[in-house]
């Protein structure tokens, strides 16, 4: 008699794993894949870099909902007259 199960009679993954496991892979996160910083100067300059990174974008953000404020955003209607 064969012992264990041969490759015919193997039971087939039900569809719903595979289809889970694809979507998940198809879906992955955007954006680099960095290594958590060990060392305490590293750590410290990361944290320092995100804070910085943050007040940046902020004030980024200010300027435009600023511009955005003072009156109506026609900035491309503007540009699609000139032609």
């Amino acid at each position: 008699m064969v012992q264990g199960t041969t490759k015919g009679l193997q039971s087939k993954p039900s569809s719903s794993n595979a289809r889970r496991a694809h979507k998940a892979a198809a879906n992955t996160k955007k954006g680099r894949r960095t290594v958590a910083p060990k060392k305490a100067t590293n750590i410290k300059q990361a944290a320092m870099h995100k804070a910085l990174s943050a007040k940046i974008n902020k004030s980024v953000e200010q300027q435009m909902v600023n511009a955005a404020s003072s009156g109506k955003l026609t900035i491309m209607k503007g540009a699609g007259m000139e032609r």
